[in-house]
């Protein structure tokens, strides 16, 4: 590849051994100046023998012209000559002048939700995309040959990029306090929870909803247009129904929550906000079958969902759960910390609270707000 537009001559310094060139003289100086002697300028006619006495004489006075240094040229005079002089130098090119071809940056597509990450995050999201051939290799190890793309959440992730790829890479990239070598592992384990859990099947079992359509809701957005999930842990009496199979319950708490991404654009919303009511559960009657579901279940949502909660709000919270919560708070990051609020029990207390966040008009009037809801 060139790397000028154009070439520069430089100026051609005069032979060591050759004769310097005169300059041009004026009449008044022809008038003024001696005639040069006889030996230094060339003639026609055969010249006359020396006398030999003389000889050495002339051999030194053609030795001195021959040694001169030369004189400094005239000054250009004309038009021609200026033009002369300037190709002999070297020229600078100009500052709006292009010298060298550079290979433009792959221009990266945009979103409103890419167009808020930091100079920080476009640079982990950068260097994972560039890693997700061998993360793909990581996840199907069995694959022969390791697949180029892979399609998460209804996104296609691969090396060519995308704005909707490029928030999902940095929902691991930011879970990970952008440590890309961190969000790696996070997403190949992710990858292949996914394939072994067989999520592609999961959302599509059918469960009793006289039992789990009661459980979770999903109902209006926020003042952002983010999603608005409910969770009513006791909205089913008999919890053996729900719990007596954990990873039938685990199952569609799964197939809930990617029934809940669905709603996500990628584009100008990518969270959600999660509401668990409790009421009408007790903490002190939870059974080993409770306990494990949710054990699990907040690992999944650690480990493979990152980045998906805007805010989550715990209401109709019995005083020993408020009490549990606090005891762990010094214990929670500032950042969860500050997605995560205890509200207390009654319309107005929980109204008060959810509508900083939420639109009355999106929120049920169960929850202090003025929409219908949900029974």
């Amino acid at each position: 590849m060139s790397t000028e537009n154009s070439e520069t001559v430089p100026a051609t310094a005069p032979a060591a051994d050759a004769a310097p060139a005169s300059a041009p003289q004026s009449e008044s100086q022809l008038a003024t100046e001696p005639t040069p002697a006889p030996a230094t300028e060339p003639s026609l006619a055969p010249a006359a023998e020396p006398a030999p006495a003389a000889a050495p004489v002339a051999v030194a006075a053609a030795e001195a012209v021959t040694a001169a240094p030369a004189p400094a040229p005239a000054p250009a005079t004309t038009v021609e000559e200026i033009q002369e002089t300037k190709a002999m130098e070297p020229v600078a090119p100009e500052p709006s002048v292009v010298t060298e071809k550079v290979d433009a940056p792959v221009e990266e597509p945009q979103n409103a939700l890419t167009r808020k990450f930091t100079e920080a995050e476009w640079k982990a999201v950068k260097e994972l995309r560039s890693k997700l051939p061998e993360i793909f290799s990581k996840a199907y190890p069995d694959a022969s040959p390791a697949p180029t793309s892979v399609t998460l959440w209804g996104v296609t992730l691969s090396t060519t990029p995308d704005a909707k790829a490029s928030v999902v890479l940095a929902k691991f990239a930011r879970a990970r306090e952008l440590n890309v070598a961190q969000a790696a592992e996070m997403l190949v384990a992710t990858l292949r929870w996914r394939d072994e859990f067989k999520i592609d099947e999961v959302v599509k079992e059918e469960f009793d909803q006289d039992v789990f359509g009661r459980l979770g809701k999903v109902f209006g957005k926020d003042k952002e247009g983010r999603p608005v999930t409910y969770n009513l842990y006791g909205a089913v009496k008999d919890m053996k129904a729900v719990f007596g199979d954990v990873q039938r319950f685990i199952r569609w708490r799964v197939q809930f929550m990617e029934e809940s991404i669905k709603l996500l654009d990628f584009e100008t919303v990518d969270q959600m906000v999660q509401i668990h009511d409790y009421e009408g559960v007790s903490m002190t009657q939870r059974d080993a079958n409770q306990k494990a579901a949710a054990k699990e279940a907040t690992s999944i949502f650690q480990n493979h969902y990152p980045e998906f909660l805007s805010r989550k709000f715990f209401i109709n919270v019995p005083t020993l759960l408020t009490w549990i919560f606090w005891l762990f708070k010094p214990l929670i990051s500032a950042n969860t910390l500050s997605k995560m609020s205890v509200v207390g029990s009654g319309a107005k207390t929980i109204g008060a609270e959810l509508s900083q966040v939420i639109d009355p008009k999106e929120l049920p009037k169960r929850y202090g707000g003025q929409a219908e809801g949900f029974d």
